[in-house]
């Protein structure tokens, strides 16, 4: 069964109204999961918080330690020029994080076959000693090291098709066999990185401003499908970012929700073939609250079985 985790503390985490990632994203989906007839055919759970000790799985003691003591701030404060902390953001990232690790046992344990986390704040550009790019922990990472450390896999893929490399979740898992990650992403963009793979676990995909769907589907055909089955997962995530919509004016890309349905339902026939349909998919970016909704609906659309 589909099951999508969240938490209401996610909603607390304010960077301010002129920043993209805004309580509205979490509403969006929850109205458009209603009006698509989607809600009730999915189970819902509440995330967890994550432990000190999975947070340290993929960060270092001095960034768990740096973030957990912004808990108690009474004023939004900057940690760089994109990544704002406010006075509910360490109890949202805690339990953002904690989704994919309770993702991860539910599609493990078989009592969730697929699994959605609509969480924010975002992780995917948070790397082992610093917060980045709107992100404080590292969701994915911590539902990968979970799944090594805990359920002893030995291949796990991670996913990511958000409009931005995700250089934290790659600077975690460079050199680490049992990850696969695949990153699709506009370049040259924030975080400006990701053109060059130097390392055998990691498949770059930059694509240039403009792209459109047969361009990017064409994209992922060569360089990930191919790379993902011959990994053969045993388990996949996926950074689930819808920034790269057409109506997203924070990138350059010219996806759709078609897209992001057609990478699902590749995604899909892959985890069924190796990974017993196990898929944990987690929300990273999209800021057209309109756009990211629809996609969000495609992409778990595709999902079921």
């Amino acid at each position: 069964m589909l099951t999508i985790i969240s938490h209401p503390d996610c909603l607390r985490h304010d960077p301010g109204i002129i920043h993209p990632d805004v309580p509205e994203r979490l509403h969006g989906i929850n109205n458009q999961l209603i009006m698509s007839g989607l809600d009730y055919v999915v189970r819902h759970r509440d995330a967890p918080a994550a432990t000190r000790e999975q947070l340290e799985r993929v960060h270092s003691p001095d960034h768990v330690t740096h973030i957990l003591g912004l808990a108690d701030i009474d004023r939004p404060m900057a940690i760089d020029g994109d990544t704002i902390v406010g006075t509910g953001s360490v109890a949202a990232a805690l339990h953002a994080a904690g989704a994919g690790v309770l993702g991860v046992d539910l599609v493990m344990s078989g009592e969730a076959g697929q699994v959605f986390c609509a969480v924010r704040p975002p992780g995917h550009h948070a790397d082992r000693a610093a917060a980045k790019g709107f992100c404080l922990f590292n969701n994915i990472a911590l539902a990968a090291a979970h799944a090594l450390a805990m359920h002893g896999l030995e291949r796990v893929a991670i996913l990511d098709f958000d409009v931005h490399h995700g250089n934290g979740t790659e600077d975690i898992f460079r050199g680490e066999a049992r990850v696969l990650f695949c990153s699709s992403f506009q370049h040259p963009l924030y975080p400006f990185s990701g053109h060059e793979s130097d390392s055998a676990n990691l498949v770059d995909v930059p694509l240039p401003a403009g792209t459109d769907g047969p361009a990017f589907r064409s994209a992922i055909a060569a360089h990930w499908l191919p790379a993902v089955r011959r990994f053969r997962p045993e388990l996949i995530l996926v950074s689930a970012g819808f920034d790269g919509h057409i109506l997203d004016d924070i990138s350059d890309l010219r996806l759709s929700e078609a897209d992001y349905a057609w990478l699902t339902t590749e995604i899909m026939a892959i985890a069924n073939e190796f990974s017993a349909g196990r898929v944990v998919s987690m929300l990273e970016g999209g800021y057209d609250v309109g756009a990211t909704s629809r996609s969000v609906v495609a992409h778990l659309k595709a999902m079921l079985p």
